[in-house]
């Protein structure tokens, strides 16, 4: 009996994906959509500002990109595919978190992307280099002091169309089209 419970356990182990990181591999518990409250609806970015996003923070491959409110996941699959950065995309929707694991396989990248389901203002981010966003003015700002308390002098912030506020002036503005992107980097304690 011992040896089959141990063979088991082996088999179970073996099968075990060792290439991101342990929690990644526990697969999200999954929960009904009216369990959760959506603070933002989804529309998905342009891929025009999702490049223009990614090429405003000076991503690199060297970067990890964290998305809060990750949507569909365009932005961290972009962030690996073309700019062969590490990606996590953090989303309360679980239908949104199906649908980014579906795009990062599609495009071949799901060794170096991992998506969460979970609160944003819960997540861990701080060893995020590059924070996207495409947030409401009103989250942004709530989100605002995590931001500046967890990630790391230097780490870049890019938001779509919302800024931080009148006490955090962006670095950067660039317009596309319709749309604004805003820069910022967490400045030295």
């Amino acid at each position: 009996m011992k040896r089959r419970a141990f063979m088991a356990w082996f088999a179970a182990l073996a099968v075990q994906p060792a290439i991101l990181p342990a929690r990644a591999q526990q697969p999200a518990k999954p929960r009904r959509l009216e369990q959760f409250e959506l603070d933002v609806p989804f529309v998905p970015t342009k891929q025009e500002v999702v490049e223009a996003m990614l090429d405003l923070a000076g991503v690199t491959a060297k970067d990890v990109v964290y998305d809060l409110g990750c949507g569909d996941g365009r932005i961290v699959v972009t962030a690996a595919h073309k700019y062969g950065a590490r990606g996590v995309g953090v989303d309360i929707d679980p239908e949104r978190i199906k649908e980014a694991d579906e795009r990062a396989k599609k495009d071949g990248v799901t060794h170096r992307v991992e998506f969460i389901l979970g609160n944003l203002f819960d997540a861990d981010i701080h060893d995020a280099t590059v924070v996207t966003l495409y947030l409401l003015p009103e989250i942004n700002l709530k989100l605002k002091p995590k931001l500046l308390r967890e990630l790391k002098p230097g780490t870049r912030i890019v938001s779509h169309d919302f800024s931080m506020g009148r006490d955090w002036p962006p670095e950067k503005t660039v317009r596309i089209g319709r749309d604004t992107i805003y820069l910022w980097t967490i400045p030295k304690r």
